[in-house]
C-alpha cells in the first residue's frame, strides 16, 4: 500500500496542516506563479526569478498533486509535457496568497507591489471581492498578469 504524506503529518493542527500543505517556500512559489502569471508547464515554473532546483521542483509538483492542490493534464499539443493547474483545493488558498501580498506590500520596501500600486489598492479595498473574482479567473483558465506584468 502506498504511504502518502497525509499519513505522516506530524499533527492535524490547523496551523500545522497548512504548514504541512503549502508553508514551504516553493509550494506557494508555485501557486505564485500559476495565479499571477498564468505558467502551467514544469519548464516555466524552472524560469522563476528565485531559481528553484530541478529535484525540489519535481517533488513540489508532484507532493502538490497528490495533496489535491494541483491537477496534472498532458498538453494536447505535446504529450511529453503536462500542465499543471489549482484544483479547487488549491482555488480556495487564493485569499491566503493575496493577503500575503498585501502584507508584503506593506513590510518590503523593495516589493513589486507597493502601497498605492493598482493592485494594492484593488486587493486592500475589498479583499473578499477581488478573492472571488481572481478564484473566477483561474476557473476560466486566466490569470492576474497574462503578459507577465506585475
Amino acid at each position: 500500500m502506498k504511504t502518502t504524506r497525509t499519513e505522516t503529518f506530524r499533527s492535524h493542527c490547523a496551523v500545522n496542516y497548512g504548514v504541512e500543505i503549502f508553508g514551504d517556500r516553493w509550494s506557494l512559489l508555485i501557486i505564485r506563479d500559476i495565479v499571477f502569471t498564468g505558467k502551467k508547464t514544469y519548464g516555466q515554473f524552472l524560469k522563476s526569478e528565485e531559481g528553484i532546483a530541478t529535484n525540489v521542483l519535481a517533488s513540489r509538483l508532484a507532493f502538490l498533486e497528490e495533496q489535491g492542490v494541483l491537477s496534472k493534464e498532458p498538453n494536447p499539443d505535446d504529450k511529453r509535457k503536462d500542465f499543471y493547474s489549482l484544483t479547487e483545493k488549491g482555488i480556495d488558498l487564493i485569499p491566503i496568497l493575496l493577503n500575503i501580498v498585501l502584507w508584503s506590500a506593506k513590510h518590503d520596501s523593495q516589493s513589486y507591489v507597493r502601497p498605492g500600486s493598482k493592485l494594492f489598492d484593488r486587493l486592500s479595498e475589498n479583499p473578499a471581492q477581488a478573492s472571488e473574482e481572481v478564484k473566477a479567473l483561474l476557473r476560466a483558465g486566466g490569470c492576474i498578469f497574462p503578459s507577465g506584468d506585475k
